[in-house]
């Protein structure tokens, strides 16, 4: 039986590879409006007009085959049929920005030069239309002699012609399947030129629209007012985490609470109605409420991807991380790790520098990751007052923006102390590709955050779930005897007494000590302890997430409070991420590393935070 047929999506960072790919095989690999989304090989089934399938790639986006990092070098490898376990693509299709065609033909020409049977995608020419590019796809198909079809991945035009010249350079391939004799390399100096000349010939008519983004971005990337607007709206989109999340978070919590009491009605008192009350409910339930602050959250990083921004924002961080020995392009992981550190990590396969590439890895966890939030959500709305400090700012949202800066401030302090020792070198040059602007498609928004918040739920459901049903069983065993702490009692208290031992100095109390173990499978998991801990000391048989935050407020000083928060802006992330961490750096001495300054800076910080605001009288 013959393998089946391969064909590899293959051109520059932010062509639309993705989105192609997404369209032809009806998969729901991420797209967003910046250059590095692809950092490794994603495949898919494409189904032919003749009813034939073929093996879709999509590869990282890439300037040239000489790699000058590890996604580019993927790319490389699978192109020549070098990928370990892989065969040659029999067919390219080679992705090109109808509206940046010059930039892109400096790559398509060393595509072209192999010889092999290529197709070229003219993708996004309604963007180019709409900034007043009008292409001839037969004049370019000419000059590089090889098909050219015009597509509109996001829309899905020219999908049926892309597939039929697929189809056809795939019979080439099969009627003749000897290698094909590359053609002369040119030099990158000679490739520009006749990208510059080919791509003149292609543009039949050119207006002035572009001027708007022009002054656009002289506005957004100007080097004090960029910086300015870029705080801004991050300091709108955390007051917005508390602001419009309310009702909805409400509504959830009406809801737990609702299943609370149907459950003690019903079911008669033992082991299986504490099990579902003070197990499941109390503790995923107090999860699963946060819910609407992770979908508003995300809404706005997804807009900023899809309309632009985002790039805009690593070129305006540049000149700050250059400061502390990185560059512009160590913000994109950094911001991907805003959402979870995991595909953060992995996306810096597109830093070239390899210390810059390091260090941005041990960084990453810093970052103040989706899992953090209903941390800080509930301490916040425990201890903060839900008032104004002037302007109708919030001061829940004005803490929550602290946090997120902290753990910005703190990570750019730790590359700054990384780079000039165990990662010494000097920051290297970041050039990047400014896409154009553009209108977020609803449905990309809606598919972006239906994706965060199924991974949110699974999470609550298996993890998280997992997690809270085993500290439930370690707390309600062995039973206390009369008049004694079911918590004193437990396997649980035990453990706690243990770790309180360590965690006593810098504020902790028992139930914070508990909590920090099960967070180490995930950071969410330290609410669902808090839950379940607090539902098995109570008396109350009805007690589910919404007496969490009551709880909290009542048993914790503010410096205890704070301590907390401190912990968890430094403290490492989950053991998923040291795992990604060690298979990125190929081993466990980096990751030790890593693991071991964040405990250390957790430690400190949480203490300084205490001994400060108890010295204050807080």
């Amino acid at each position: 039986m013959s393998r089946q047929r391969r064909a590899a999506l293959v051109g520059n960072p932010n062509s639309g590879k993705s989105a192609l790919f997404n369209a032809l095989t009806g998969a729901r690999q991420k797209i967003a409006n910046y250059p590095g989304v692809t950092v490794e090989r994603k495949a898919g089934r494409l189904i032919l007009p003749s009813g034939a399938p073929v093996e879709l790639i999509d590869l990282p986006g890439s300037y040239s085959f000489d790699a000058a990092s590890p996604d580019e070098e993927v790319t490389r490898k699978v192109i020549h049929g070098e990928f370990p376990g892989e065969a040659l693509p029999e067919v390219l299709v080679l992705v090109l920005d109808a509206a940046n065609l010059e930039q892109h033909l400096v790559f398509a020409q060393e595509v072209i030069a192999l010889g092999r049977p290529t197709v070229v995608a003219l993708n996004m020419l309604d963007l180019a239309e709409r900034d007043g590019l009008t292409l001839d796809p037969a004049a370019l198909e000419k000059a590089l002699g090889v098909p050219v079809i015009p597509t509109v991945a996001v829309r899905r035009k020219g999908l049926t012609e892309l597939a039929e010249a697929i189809e056809q350079a795939d019979v080439r391939a099969a009627a003749d399947p000897s290698p094909a004799s590359p053609r002369p390399a040119l030099a990158l100096s000679e490739r520009r030129q006749e990208a510059r000349k080919v791509a003149k010939a292609a543009i039949v008519a050119e207006s002035a629209q572009h001027r708007i983004h022009a002054q656009v971005d002289r506005v957004l990337l100007h080097p004090w007012i960029g910086p300015v607007i870029l705080f801004a709206i991050l300091f709108v989109m955390f007051q917005a985490v508390f602001a419009w999340a309310t009702p909805f978070a409400d509504g959830l919590e009406a809801a737990v609470t609702a299943i609370s009491d149907w459950v003690v009605a019903t079911f008669p008192g033992g082991f299986l109605r504490d099990l579902v009350t003070q197990g499941i409910l109390a503790g995923v339930g107090s999860v699963v409420v946060f819910l609407p602050q992770i979908v508003i959250l995300f809404a706005f990083i997804l807009v900023m991807e899809a309309s632009g921004y985002m790039a805009r924002a690593a070129f305006i961080m540049d000149r700050m991380m250059a400061g502390v020995g990185l560059s512009g392009k160590s913000f994109i992981p950094l911001l991907s790790s805003f959402a979870c550190a995991i595909p953060g990590i992995m996306a810096t396969r597109s830093i070239a520098d390899p210390k810059d590439r390091l260090t941005t890895i041990l960084i990453a966890p810093l970052m103040t990751c989706s899992a953090r939030l209903p941390v800080y959500a509930l301490i916040i709305a425990a201890v903060i007052p839900q008032t104004t400090v002037g302007g109708g700012i919030g001061l829940q949202g004005l803490v929550l923006f602290g946090l997120y800066v902290a753990g910005i401030i703190g990570a750019m302090a730790a590359a700054l102390l990384l780079r000039r020792t165990v990662t010494q070198g000097s920051a290297s040059g970041f050039i990047m590709e400014m896409p154009r602007y553009q209108m977020p498609r609803l449905r990309d928004l809606a598919i972006g955050l239906w994706q965060r918040a199924w991974i949110f739920l699974r999470r609550a459901g298996t993890i998280i779930f997992a997690a809270t049903i085993a500290l439930w069983v370690l707390l309600s065993f062995p039973q206390a005897e009369p008049g004694e702490s079911q918590i004193d009692a437990s396997f649980a208290g035990m453990v706690a007494d243990g770790v309180h031992a360590v965690v006593e100095p810098i504020g902790f109390n028992r139930e914070m000590a508990l909590a920090l173990v099960p967070a180490m499978a995930a950071r969410e998991v330290a609410v669902s302890s808090l839950a379940t801990t607090y539902a098995v000391a109570s008396e109350d048989e009805e007690q589910t997430a919404l007496a969490l935050e009551h709880e909290v407020a009542a048993r914790w000083s503010l410096p205890t409070a704070l301590a907390f928060l401190a912990w968890f802006v430094f403290a490492p992330q989950c053991l998923s991420t040291i795992a990604v961490a060690r298979r990125e750096t190929n081993g466990w001495k980096w990751p030790a590393f890593m693991v071991g300054y964040l405990f250390a800076l957790a430690y400190v910080f949480a203490g300084l935070t205490y001994w400060i605001a108890v010295a204050l009288g807080l």
